[in-house]
């Protein structure tokens, strides 16, 4: 099993030492202005018995690294539902017998391939073995997301998330604290129409970055040039505080990545929104110099 490193996968995945299966390499939709990853990279749908092999071997090297079965295992890259229903069932049962120990599954996905999933296809991967999708939905503003290159509408993520939940999915949803730069932060439409988006999917999770436009992408080239003005760390943190006060979900939401101005800890909705929302307030009590600043990440080659 071959991985151009790093190999992507979420933070918890890493956490939790997920087993990485690589089912497809690349990103069929690889256009998002934000995103550096899969770049150089020409999308691959793997073929099953190669696949197969892929596990047999990296249950072995997984026993010899930690001395145990994994629980977790993360399959990517970045949109597995993209490839033939059939044969992602076929890996998923493979995956299950060979290691029953797993208790979870994920993949990343994208809104639109759920979207144009059938619905009897997407149960099909869930009673096959996959337990979890994480979804990026970045904003919930249509002209961001017709800005950044998304390639799906508000609606269509709404609807993607709504269609998974329904096929039995646990969601993971991504926003991008900072996505729209001041513009978006002064009229507060990422912030309004995000909570509004999330209110009507109701993920299992929301999970928030910050926008640290990275070189050799378009968010970058409009950051060094002044035509993307980042927001301070307080603002990032005005943001998200906007975003969850508005929220009426059933979600855990966390700040699980390096990007964000301050670790903020995971909470329950509706039961911990004022603990998370006075940790927010803490954190913007707090003096520039105890943030972070997504411009030094970038300056210092960190992110």
């Amino acid at each position: 099993m071959i991985y151009e490193m790093p190999p992507f996968r979420p933070p918890n995945e890493g956490a939790e030492q997920s087993l990485l299966l690589r089912v497809t390499r690349g990103c069929p939709w690889n256009k998002c202005t934000f995103c550096a990853m899969y770049k150089g990279m020409k999308f691959e749908r793997r073929d099953v018995e190669e696949i197969k092999k892929d596990i047999k071997v990296a249950k072995l090297f997984y026993n010899a690294a930690y001395g145990r079965e994994p629980k977790t295992a993360f399959i990517g890259d970045s949109d597995s539902p993209i490839i033939k229903t059939e044969d992602f069932v076929e890996i998923l049962r493979f995956l299950r017998a060979k290691i029953p120990s797993l208790r979870r599954v994920t993949s990343y996905a994208r809104a639109k391939t759920i979207v144009r999933k059938r619905e009897e296809y997407l149960r099909a991967l869930r009673e096959a073995g996959l337990t979890r999708l994480h979804l990026g939905l970045e904003t919930g503003s249509d002209e961001l997301l017709r800005r950044v290159r998304k390639g799906a509408s508000a609606e269509e993520m709404i609807t993607a998330g709504r269609k998974a939940k329904a096929a039995g999915f646990e969601i993971s949803e991504y926003v991008i604290l900072g996505l729209g730069g001041r513009e978006f932060f002064e009229t507060r439409e990422h912030a309004l129409e995000t909570a509004r988006v999330l209110n009507e999917i109701n993920p299992n999770f929301i999970r928030f970055r910050t926008l640290v436009p990275l070189p050799g992408t378009p968010m970058h080239d409009k950051y060094v040039s002044g035509e993307l003005e980042l927001l301070t760390p307080h603002e990032v943190l005005e943001e998200a505080h906007t975003i969850i006060e508005n929220l009426e979900v059933s979600s855990w939401v966390s700040f699980d990545h390096v990007s964000n101005p301050y670790p903020i800890p995971d909470a329950k909705l509706p039961e911990e929104r004022e603990h998370l929302l006075g940790d927010l307030r803490f954190a913007l009590s707090l003096d520039e110099s105890q943030l972070v600043d997504a411009k030094y990440l970038i300056c210092r080659g960190y992110l």
